[in-house]
């Protein structure tokens, strides 16, 4: 049975989550929402999403040790150097549970997605 769309499959699959990895997922996800209030929040590949325009924006999930952002391969290439303390794939990035989520970096990685979907739109 596949997960049901929207905010209330996102709170679900938050609620299952201890609270310290809760605390920052909800974190992540209001400056997801903050920096991309055209994006609607559904659940694609088993995991929180923000859609623009029929194409993901970025996804996002809770692990043991790390939160993890995915907002594609090029989306991690662009930040390689921001990255650099960060364990990295091919379009992810984790950010590990015992340090503050680096605010400034993820509205930076939304926003170069956003442009990336909507050219010119995103200064």
């Amino acid at each position: 049975m596949a997960a049901p769309a929207g905010s209330t499959a996102i709170d679900e699959y938050i609620a299952e989550f201890p609270s310290e990895t809760r605390r920052l997922l909800e974190e992540l996800r209001a400056v997801i929402a903050r920096t991309a209030p055209d994006a609607t929040e559904t659940i694609s590949y088993a995991i929180p999403t923000f859609d623009l325009d029929g194409k993901h924006l970025v996804h996002f999930a809770g692990f043991a040790n790390h939160i993890g952002l995915y907002p594609t391969p090029g989306g991690v290439e662009a930040f390689a150097d921001a990255f650099s303390r960060y364990k990295t794939g091919k379009g992810s990035v984790q950010f590990p549970l015992d340090e503050p989520l680096p605010v400034d970096l993820v509205e930076r990685i939304v926003r170069h997605r956003l442009g990336q979907i909507r050219p010119g739109s995103v200064g």
